[in-house]
């Protein structure tokens, strides 16, 4: 990795510099390479900075701003409001070059707006959409979007949404990726016009490796590398996978610790077992990448610890590496060929 820089909104999220600045320094470790600038209020950083002896670190610096986007700002008044906020400030970084991604756990509707706004689309996109990976059965892993960046969609939204989650997960995977529709079920004959509409679109597209539709249950049985379905429906499959997992890790763990040997007895016959379902672990997924922009943007969880969001980091590290938005902007134009002709 040689020469990446990536803009922190050191002040959002739900615990703003407590979490962001320690995840920056371990991001540091792990890429010695990586260039951060923490964009923020400087007294609430300084500390945290000066706890972690890191005030004088050579690849790490701090850019000042006064004002912060509150979680329950309306993304039009963010717009209007948002001159010297440390989101606005960090995209202003990738925006004018200074630097390569912005990585920020704030307000979502605020940055999907100031994204588009300061970074723009890319040709061929109509709208940006939110994907993140999930674990799967064979310790693979999916891709799934939209997770909420747009509400509703149309087909050939839709459609964009699949070309450019393929592009991430090639990059990932190595190889062209399985991608599938997520609907009410696996016949051609189920789902409404909008999903039927996008399949057609999809069996068309040669360079897609269209697999065909499934269902809520497959979504980690690793069936397929991409599923694709609009924000509504993403978000909701999201956030009740997270508390699923959450539900089920919090009742194993209360259960093994009610009893010292209960807990003894677990870690000795079942060290594996509980090392894998610690991959069930949603933080260790953190890290929503904001697609379609000329510019990469990672959203992190709001509540994200300090591994969660250096997870994030971590994530937009490896998309600037692979130069995932001008590889979209690529594809983008030549499956627009392919269709045309």
């Amino acid at each position: 990795m040689t020469g990446i820089t990536i803009a922190l909104d050191a002040m959002g999220g739900d615990f703003g510099p407590q979490v962001t600045v320690p995840a920056s320094v371990q991001a540091l470790l792990h890429f010695p390479t990586l260039k951060v600038i923490l964009v923020g209020d400087r007294k609430a950083i300084t500390p945290h900075l000066v706890r972690l002896k890191q005030e004088h670190h050579p690849r790490l610096s701090v850019i000042h701003t006064d004002n912060i986007i509150a979680n329950d700002m309306r993304p039009s008044q963010a717009l209007r409001n948002s001159r010297g906020a440390s989101m606005r400030v960090a995209l202003e970084l990738v925006s004018n070059g200074e630097a390569d991604a912005c990585v920020s756990a704030g307000n979502t509707g605020a940055l999907m707006a100031l994204s588009r706004m300061m970074l723009k689309l890319l040709p061929g996109v109509d709208r940006p959409a939110l994907i993140s990976s999930l674990p799967t059965a064979n310790n693979d892993q999916t891709w799934l979007l939209d997770l909420g960046a747009n509400v509703s969609s149309d087909a050939d939204t839709l459609f964009q949404f699949a070309v450019m989650a393929s592009v991430l997960a090639e990059g990932q995977l190595g190889r062209k990726p399985r991608v599938a529709l997520l609907n009410i079920g696996e016949e051609e004959i189920k789902g409404n016009d909008l999903v039927k509409r996008c399949a057609a679109m999809l069996e068309q597209c040669e360079s897609l490796n269209y697999i065909g539709y499934v269902e809520g249950d497959q979504l980690y049985t690793g069936k397929a590398d991409v599923i694709v379905c609009d924000g509504f429906v993403g978000n909701v499959c999201l956030k009740t996978s997270e508390g699923v997992a959450r539900l089920f890790l919090d009742g194993l763990k209360r259960h093994l610790l009610s009893n010292p040997i209960k807990s003894l007895v677990a870690k000795w016959l079942f060290n594996d077992l509980i090392n894998h379902l610690k991959t069930l672990n949603p933080d260790q997924y953190n890290g929503a990448s904001l697609l379609g922009l000329r510019g990469i943007v990672v959203k992190s969880h709001g509540s994200a610890d300090v591994s969660a969001f250096q997870q994030a980091i971590k994530e937009a590290v490896e998309e600037v590496e692979r130069q995932v938005p001008s590889r979209i902007s690529d594809r983008l134009e030549a499956v627009l060929l392919e269709r045309h002709y």
